[in-house]
């Protein structure tokens, strides 16, 4: 049985696919996404919602408070003593993921309420750049 290519060669122009069909990506319409705003508006509609146009949005980084923070089982396996200094250390504030099983004197720029509440029960205490030494923790 001859094969497609060679029942047409020399025979036919275009070997049955039209003019430009047979010409590159003719038929299809484009390589990829060629054609999206055009000729292939409901592909886009349908399959890409909200491929076009900004989403969401970024704050000048001026305005930006971006902080280097820690959790406090993190703290826990850092300090050798029984106080450490994480502003020193490069951290700005103190978060409350994980738990403390023993007492640390911990400073630091800020501390979560969660943070100064675990590190309390524990028996130590958090003393942050703005306020006092929180000791002993006031429930609400």
């Amino acid at each position: 049985m001859v094969s497609r290519t060679n029942k047409f060669r020399g025979r036919s122009r275009y070997h049955g696919r039209g003019k430009k069909a047979g010409r590159g990506a003719g038929k299809r319409g484009g390589r990829g996404n060629a054609g999206i705003g055009k000729h292939k508006v409901m592909f886009r509609n349908k399959y890409m919602p909200g491929h076009w146009g900004m989403h969401g949005f970024n704050r000048h980084p001026s305005l930006r408070t971006v902080n280097v923070s820690i959790n406090v089982s993190e703290v826990e396996e850092m300090a050798e003593g029984d106080s450490i200094n994480l502003t020193e250390m490069g951290y700005d504030k103190l978060l409350g993921k994980g738990s403390i099983s023993r007492a640390i004197n911990i400073t630091v720029s800020e501390a979560s309420a969660g943070a100064m509440q675990k590190v309390v029960a524990a028996g130590g205490t958090v003393t942050t750049d703005d306020d006092d030494e929180f000791g002993e923790w006031e429930e609400e």
